[in-house]
């Protein structure tokens, strides 16, 4: 009886995945550094630019990740004066996060970084809707 042998390295889809997020995440590092930005506290103020006054749990699961991951991130964004923690009027035990003038002001630095990182990825609009198109499946089944 013949021994199946496991997929080579580039035929594991999770190994693809990784590869990419490591360069993408590379790509925004100094871009990210001259804002006194980590890659995650970025994507904690992409979800404040969206809505603002969202508590610590709606942030954690608007990016799939528990509330104590979330809280470090929030309290170093606090801290670099970007936001603001206050108590939740209706669950004391959760903060709702609002940004600071400076907060709201990094957005702009926000959209240069986004059209840099589209343009080095040189996508069209097409490629860029199917590729993201298949992660959300992809996430929805996992």
């Amino acid at each position: 009886m013949a021994v199946a042998h496991p997929p080579v390295l580039d035929q594991h889809l999770c190994f693809k995945l990784y590869s990419t997020s490591l360069k993408m995440t590379q790509l925004y590092k100094p871009m990210l550094a001259a804002l006194n930005l980590t890659y995650p506290q970025y994507l904690v103020m992409v979800v404040l630019w969206e809505r603002e006054g969202l508590g610590i749990k709606d942030v954690a699961a608007r990016l799939q990740q528990d509330s104590g991951s979330i809280t470090p991130l929030v309290k170093r964004l606090e801290a670099e004066g970007y936001l603001l923690r206050s108590r939740d009027p209706q669950d004391e035990r959760n903060r709702v996060l609002t940004l600071t003038a400076a907060g709201k002001a990094l957005r702009k630095d926000g959209v240069r970084i986004s059209e840099a990182i589209a343009h080095a990825c040189a996508l069209t609009h097409g490629e860029v809707a199917d590729m993201m198109g298949g992660l959300e499946r992809l996430n929805a089944r996992l």
